[in-house]
């Protein structure tokens, strides 16, 4: 018997086969690859589908300043709201844009129609700043696929008060300028995080080990050392004193010079932080007390007595010999008025009169009779280590400039330089690293910290207190600083402006008349001249320190006479009776 067996047909079946098993294989090893290999890859996937992250935003901190004992708020936070968008959620378009039209009017975001026609993007903003109203009413309208996240902004309910101080917040919830700048770390605090498995509403489900919840650290409400009346009263003064010279800038900073509290810094122009976008001049955010140095003029007439009479070069009873000018290697320097000559001038001349020639003869003294190195570098050594000249006084400003002394060293620290640098001429420095230079050199010696920021409260109520920072001791001896303040005193008291004062108490000051360099020549000249006033009052002890800047003043005579010098005296007087200080 013959078997037939169709060999072609055994080998398909095991093609076949083959085939089969090979496809096993694959989908097995592919299954290995994922389930095994690929394991932590797709479980991470899958993790990340099912769990949702939410940042837990922390508050800003509030603002506030001393009010007669007590405390109120200058920076506030009200809420806010964006509207957004799902396109892939969005249903009837037509109706979603008149909606927020609508309701958000100005608000609305530019552009936002065009995004609405991307439907790869599950997120488009509608309108930003919404108040509570306009949110209420989006919410009411229960548009598919919009929604609205909560934001804080800032509130100013004191207006332009302080706004250089202050600063503001942007859109992006950053600190610009002033406090808000220089602080904006504590201010802002930090955000938290939420971390939970969700359904596809994205609402946590359940507790699990992988749930994070880390709260949010509000940030710190500051108190400042701001007298919110003595600010008003500083920049209605401020503004009164400029428009009696017809001048359009000008600056008041007053302080406590026993502990480097800022009582009140006022600038004027001005702006509402509330409508920040709404300047054009950028310049007026600037703080111009901390961050624009100039020459500061005459005043500094008062910080170099200080060092005549503390290094031994002269005493309260030491005369010169006034000429009206005096020779400094090449250059011949004047005083500013024809001085009739006196042989016999006296340190309260110098100060009283405002003798240039008076603080080159000071600065001779240190050197043995000529203005030399050793004369420039007792010069330096004062101003510089002692006054703090040329380093950041470390407010609480953003933006603040160190200035520029030269050292007697530099190609530029010649005799000539130093000379005019003695009457305020030659240097830079800005308001507050005066202020804080004469405050130490009046109030015994001690160099304070100048510091806007009193403490922290928790409740609006209660102030937890920053305790007061010494940076130098010794500044001047204390009974060279006694001998200082009744020069100063003096100088004033002779003057036409010291007729003014309240009677029983003890005020001092000096005038400063600051040329400008006209580009053209290269000299000073008195055009544009930038007047000044600093000073102090009390009774047995300096109780505040004031100074005053007036740029572009129109009135005849000398600025720092005709324009901040009755500046200084209403706020003195004011401050008297405010501060209720008894006279002697």
């Amino acid at each position: 018997m013959k078997l037939n067996i169709d060999f072609s047909r055994f080998r398909k079946s095991e093609i076949l086969a083959t085939i089969m098993i090979g496809f096993v294989v694959i989908i097995v090893l592919n299954l290995f690859y994922i389930q095994i290999i690929r394991h932590e890859y797709y479980k991470k996937q899958a993790y990340e589908e099912q769990v949702a992250k939410f940042v837990l935003p922390a508050k800003r901190g509030q603002i506030y300043a001393r009010d007669s004992g007590s405390i109120v708020p200058l920076v506030l936070n009200q809420p806010v709201y964006t509207a957004y968008a799902d396109p892939q959620q969005v249903g009837d378009k037509t109706k979603l844009i008149s909606t927020i039209n609508r309701i958000a009017g100005g608000n609305v975001v530019e552009g936002f129609k065009d995004g609405l026609d991307n439907k790869q993007s599950r997120y488009v903003v509608l309108a930003r700043q919404l108040s509570n109203a306009q949110a209420e009413m989006l919410k009411k309208e229960d548009v598919p696929g919009v929604g609205m996240t909560a934001t804080d902004q800032r509130v100013y309910p004191e207006g332009n008060l302080a706004s250089q101080l202050l600063g503001y917040v942007d859109n992006d919830g950053t600190g610009l300028y002033g406090v808000e700048g220089a602080l904006n770390k504590r201010l802002k605090g930090v955000d938290g995080k939420l971390q939970a498995v969700t359904d596809v509403r994205r609402i946590p489900l359940t507790v699990s080990n992988d749930d994070v919840s880390i709260p949010a650290r509000d940030g710190d409400n500051i108190v400042l050392t701001v007298d919110r009346n003595i600010q008003s009263y500083a920049e209605s003064a401020l503004k009164k004193g400029l428009d009696n010279v017809r001048a359009s800038k000008g600056s008041v900073v007053v302080m406590n010079p026993n502990n480097g509290q800022i009582l009140a810094m006022a600038n004027y122009p001005t702006y509402d932080p509330s409508k920040y976008n709404k300047v054009t001049d950028y310049g007026v955010f600037q703080n111009d007390i901390v961050s624009a140095p100039y020459e500061v003029g005459s005043v500094m007439k008062t910080m170099t007595m200080g060092v005549g009479l503390d290094t031994g070069a002269v005493n309260t009873g030491t005369t010169f010999n006034n000429r009206g000018y005096v020779q400094v290697d090449d250059r011949k320097i004047s005083n500013v008025e024809e001085d009739p000559v006196n042989a016999n001038a006296t340190m309260t001349d110098v100060l009283h009169y405002s003798l240039n020639t008076g603080v080159v003869f000071i600065l001779q003294q240190m050197g043995g009779g000529k203005v030399n190195m050793a004369a420039r570098t007792k010069l330096y050594d004062y101003y510089h280590n002692h006054f703090r000249f040329g380093e950041k006084t470390g407010v609480e400003q953003a933006g603040e400039s160190a200035g520029t002394v030269i050292p007697p060293t530099d190609e530029q620290g010649n005799n000539v330089r130093y000379a005019n640098m003695a009457f305020g001429q030659g240097m830079d420095l800005t308001m507050m690293q005066t202020a804080a230079a004469f405050s130490s050199a009046i109030n015994g010696g001690t160099y304070y910290k100048p510091t806007v920021v009193a403490g922290t409260t928790s409740n609006g109520t209660n102030v937890k207190g920053s305790k007061v920072k010494v940076l130098k001791s010794g500044v001047l001896s204390q009974s060279t600083s006694a001998s200082l303040r009744d020069l100063i005193v003096k100088g004033r008291q002779l003057g036409a402006l010291g007729g003014k004062d309240r009677a029983g108490y003890v005020v001092g000051g000096k005038t400063g008349t600051s040329q400008v360099i006209d580009p053209k020549t290269g000299e000073y000249t008195n055009a544009n001249s930038i007047g000044s006033y600093l000073g102090f009052g009390g009774n047995q002890t300096p109780q505040y320190v004031i100074m005053v800047q007036v740029k572009d003043s129109k009135a005849a005579g000398y600025a720092g006479t005709t324009a901040a010098g009755p500046i200084f005296g209403d706020v003195s007087n004011w401050l008297l009776d405010y501060m209720k200080i008894a006279p002697n």
